[in-house]
């Protein structure tokens, strides 16, 4: 069949109002007689909301802010577009007959619950929110894998390891690399790091990105959240991934196989393409995108990544090791260290203090449950809260 053929794929975009969503419509607008919008979802951008819309004409729209609710349902009465609000009723949302695909773009830890919804309602998911998996990465693959579920990678990296083992699903993978382009502090000491100002760190070389997921590329927390969503994605041991600095952006990964060969997916650092991979595979779309010219990049660089300068790598890296609820305190510890430097509350190295700290104090689980994964969230969360408000917390 070619891709011209295949019937328009219906889609919820949970989080559109966020960079990742706002880049999934550019790519519906784009490939419109390949997919259509069914639901859309945003956190409080209730006016964004209500112009997206207007624009697509979705079946329903949630908006998570209650409070902005009878201004969302006002705007689109006219159109016929149904409206809900609050948490509870986006996994309600994501589990409507008419949708096939769920793109969870929704920020940090606040996807995981829609990620299982749609999945319970057996929706195939393109998985942006990578929190999903390094919170419950064995919860979520279990469920995916009893519910003949299929999880298309969205983050560039996993997208690249993932259209590197196409055609290769019976070989053995021995390791993969995941680039980074070490954000715009690569060689930076952590003296110079100690100085760094919110303004400075949201000035990412290469992608444009969200401001939490931009700080996170900063301090290198980025890198390590993949490696533990790629352990769960591609059923890896952590021996097996690998990072690697890549300061172009223009390799995206690296598979090397057991007879040595390796894979590297490539082109210029656009999330338009990985996310409309994840959404037509396995069809790939024609696109007026511009194209990666040799002419432009005369040589790649190579370099390991500097753990003394980004301690953030090394916490997530050893967290994927011990498993457990180990990266649910992680990842909630990290959300509440970067919402403070974005705050301008704390510094950027003090980020890394705040999520050891967590990480040295929290109750370890080995085999949490769903409950006791909240359970963990809640209380990295209140108790990290807790510490930023003691003024001795770092002395």
């Amino acid at each position: 069949m070619s891709s011209s053929c295949f019937p328009p794929k219906r889609i919820a975009i949970l989080g559109s109002t966020g960079s990742i969503g706002t880049q999934t419509l550019d790519v519906v607008r784009e490939q419109s007689a390949h997919f259509e919008v069914e639901l859309l979802t945003a956190g409080k951008n209730a006016e964004l909301l209500i112009a997206q819309a207007k624009e697509f004409k979705p079946n329903a729209v949630v908006i998570g802010d209650e409070r902005r609710y009878a201004e969302v349902r006002d705007a689109l009465f006219p159109l016929g577009v149904k409206v809900f609000a609050g948490a509870e009723a986006i996994e309600q949302a994501v589990q409507m007959e008419g949708i096939d695909t769920v793109l969870t773009a929704m920020m940090g830890y606040a996807g995981l619950r829609p990620t299982l919804a749609a999945i319970d309602a057996g929706k195939a998911i393109a998985l942006a929110n990578k929190e999903t998996l390094v919170v419950a990465g064995e919860l979520v693959t279990k469920r995916a894998q009893a519910k003949a579920v299929n999880i298309y990678p969205v983050d560039s990296e996993h997208s690249a390891i993932f259209q590197c083992l196409v055609g290769e699903w019976d070989n053995p993978i021995e390791k993969i690399t995941l680039t980074a382009s070490g954000g715009p502090f690569r060689g930076w000491t952590k003296e110079q790091l100690a100085g760094v100002t919110k303004a400075q760190a949201l000035k990412h070389p290469n992608w444009d990105m969200g401001a939490k997921i931009t700080i996170d590329s900063a301090s290198l927390m980025n890198k390590g959240l993949e490696a533990i969503e790629a352990k769960w994605l591609f059923n890896l041991k952590p021996e097996q991934v690998e990072i690697i600095v890549h300061a172009q952006s223009i390799i995206h990964s690296m598979v090397q196989f057991r007879d040595g060969s390796m894979k590297a997916q490539m082109g210029l650092p656009d999330m338009k393409l990985p996310i409309q991979y994840a959404l037509a595979y396995p069809h790939r779309l024609s696109t007026t995108w511009p194209r990666f010219d040799f002419a432009n990049f005369p040589s790649f660089s190579f370099e390991q990544p500097d753990h003394n300068a980004f301690p953030n790598l090394g916490l997530a890296l050893d967290a994927m090791k011990r498993g457990g609820n180990a990266p649910c305190v992680l990842n909630a510890a990290n959300e509440v260290a970067v919402e403070a430097f974005l705050d301008e509350r704390i510094g950027f190295r003090e980020m890394s203090d705040l999520i050891a700290d967590r990480l040295a104090k929290s109750t370890f689980v080995s085999s949490p449950t769903l409950e006791e994964l909240e359970a963990s969230d809640a209380d990295t969360r209140r108790m990290a809260y807790e510490t930023l408000n003691t003024p001795q917390w770092r002395s």
